[in-house]
C-alpha cells in the first residue's frame, strides 16, 4: 500500500515559523563522528631518499625500508617528496605510521609482471581467500595513515584489468569454496590465478585515516577497509574509468566516515559491503555507523551510493548526506539476491542532489539474476528524503519478494523535474511504505 499527500499551505507555513525540531536519528549520526579519532602518529619523520629511494630505479624496497624504520622507532610521518616513483612490490604499512605524499609526488605501481606481491590473507569479492597482496597493505595495525596531496596510480587499465577476461574460473572455484565451507587457509590463489588485487586495503586494523591523496587507475575496487573499527576517508578522488574500480568499499567495518571527496569511478562510488553468501554468515560481522556527506559522484554504470551486494553479514545505522551525484546508473541504491541473506536496517539519506540517472532509488532483491535461491535479504528502516533530480529515467523501483518484503521505508521530499522520467514506478511486496511529496513528471506518486 502506497500512501502519497500534499501539504497544505497553511502547513507549510507553520512549519516554517516553528523551530527546526532535532531529528534524533541524525543526531545518532552525529554521536558517530565524534566518537570516531585520527590515528596518533609521532612527530618523528622518515624520507624515502635517506633509505636510498631514486627516481631513475624502482623503489619501492627504500619505501618499504623507511616504513619499517619508522615502525621499529615507535612510529612516525614517512615522506615521499615531489617526483614519480616506482613501485614494483607492495607496500605493506605499520602500526603508528604515516605514509605522506607531498605535493607533485607520485607512486606508481607496476604491472603484472612488473610488480612483485606477496600473499596475504584477504577478502575477495566478499569471500576470504589468501591472494595476491593488495598494492598498499595494512594487517591488524592501529594508527595508520595515508596523507598528503601527492598521488598514486596503480595503472590498472592497461595492468591488472586485463586480467579480467581471465578470472571467470578462479573466481567460481572460490565462490564454490566459500559456499562449501573450504577452510581459508586452504583457499589460496596467487600465481597462476587471476584475482585482481585491490589498491588500497587495511585489514582488521584500527584508526586508520585516507586524507588528501588523488588516486587513478586502480587494478580493483580502489579504498577497500575490511572488519576494521574507526576509519576515516576524506578529502581524497578516485579517478579510475574501468570496470570493477569501486571509489571505497567499507566491509564488515565499524565507525565509519567518508567525507569531502571526489569519486569518477566504472563502479559504485561507494559500496557497504559485509561478505558474500554463506562465507559472509561464517564471519558474521555487519558494516555498522557508518557517516557519508559532502561528496561529489560520477560513475557511469553503477551506483552513487550502494549497499552490497556483498551485504550478508548485515548492515546498520548507515548515513548519508549532502551528496551531490553528476552521473549514475542508479543513485541510491540497495542490491542484493535471494541467496545474499542479511539484514540491512536504519538508513538515513538525505540532501541529494542528481543530474543524471537511470534509477533514481532502487531496491532489488535479484541482483545479477540471483532469484532461486532461499535466502532473502531483509530491508528495513530506510529514510530517503530532500532529493532533487534533473534527470532519471525511472524514479523508484521498489521490489521485494513475498516472503521478505521491503518494509518500514519512508521517501520523503522527492522531486524529478518534469517530463524526464519515462518508465514508471515499479513497487511490488513492500510493507508500511510511505511515499510524501514525492512528485514527478509534475505528479504526485
Amino acid at each position: 500500500m502506497v500512501a502519497a499527500s500534499k501539504a497544505a499551505a497553511s502547513d507549510l507555513i507553520a512549519a516554517a515559523a516553528a523551530p527546526a525540531a532535532i531529528d534524533p536519528d541524525w543526531a545518532a549520526a552525529d554521536a558517530i563522528v565524534a566518537a570516531i579519532r585520527p590515528p596518533l602518529i609521532p612527530a618523528a619523520r622518515f624520507t624515502i631518499t635517506d633509505f636510498g629511494a631514486k627516481q631513475d630505479a624502482p623503489a619501492h624496497v627504500a619505501v618499504q625500508a623507511a616504513v619499517d624504520a619508522a615502525a621499529a622507532a615507535g612510529g612516525g610521518r614517512v615522506v615521499v617528496p615531489e617526483g614519480v616513483w616506482r613501485m614494483n612490490g607492495a607496500l605493506h604499512l605499520r602500526s603508528n605510521v604515516e605514509l605522506h605524499l607531498e605535493s607533485g609526488a607520485v607512486l606508481r605501481f607496476g604491472k603484472p609482471g612488473e610488480i612483485a606481491l606477496p600473499m596475504v590473507l584477504t577478502r575477495w569479492e566478499g569471500t576470504e581467500v589468501y591472494n595476491f597482496s593488495p598494492l598498499i597493505y595494512a594487517r591488524d595495525c592501529e594508527n595508520v595513515a595515508i596523507t598528503g596531496n601527492g598521488m598514486f596510480d596503480g595503472q590498472g587499465k592497461d595492468g591488472f584489468y586485463r586480467w579480467r577476461g581471465q578470472q571467470d574460473a578462479d573466481k567460481a572455484a572460490l565462490r564454490d569454496m566459500g559456499t562449501k565451507g573450504v577452510p581459508v587457509e586452504k583457499r589460496v590463489f596467487g600465481p597462476g590465478h587471476y584475482l585482481r588485487p585491490a589498491f588500497v586495503q587495511f585489514f582488521n586494523c584500527r584508526n586508520v585515516m585516507i586524507d588528501g591523496p588523488k588516486f587513478v587507475d586502480s587494478p580493483f575496487w580502489t579504498i577497500h577497509p575490511v572488519y576494521c573499527d574507526g576509519v576515516i576517508v576524506r578529502n581524497i578522488a578516485v579517478v579510475s574509468k574501468h570496470l570493477n574500480s569501486d571509489g571505497c568499499d567499507p566491509d564488515s567495518c565499524t565507525n565509519v566516515l567518508i567525507e569531502k571527496c571526489h569519486f569518477d569511478v566504472s563502479d559504485d562510488c561507494i559500496a557497504i559491503k559485509s561478505g558474500r553468501d554463506q562465507d559472509g554468515w561464517r564471519v558474521a560481522r555487519p558494516t555498522k555507523n557508518v557517516v557519508i556527506r559532502d561528496c561529489r559522484m560520477r560513475t557511469d554504470i553503477a551506483a552513487a551510493i550502494a549497499i552490497g551486494s556483498e551485504m550478508s553479514g548485515g548492515a546498520a545505522n548507515i548515513f548519508a548526506e549532502r551528496i551531490q551525484v553528476k552521473r549514475a546508473e542508479h543513485a541510491i541504491y540497495f542490491k542484493a539476491n535471494l541467496e545474499r541473506g542479511g539484514v540491512v536496517e536504519q538508513v538515513r539519506v538525505r540532501d541529494v542532489k542528481v543530474a543524471n540517472t537511470n534509477t533514481l532509488i532502487n531496491f532489488t532483491t535479484s541482483y545479477h539474476g540471483g532469484r532461486r535461491g532461499k535466502s532473502p535479504p531483509t530491508y528495513k528502516g530506510f529514510t530517503v528524503e530532500s532529493v532533487d533530480c534533473r534527470n532519471t529515467g525511472q524514479a523508484l523501483h521498489i521490489v521485494g519478494v513475498p516472503q521478505a518484503p521491503v518494509q518500514d521505508v519512508l521517501i520523503r521530499n522527492v522531486t524529478v523535474a518534469t517530463a524526464t522520467a519515462t518508465a514508471p514506478a515499479v513497487i511490488q511486496h513492500t510493507r508500511d511504505l510511505r511515499l510524501d511529496q514525492v512528485r514527478v513528471n509534475g505528479q504526485y506518486l
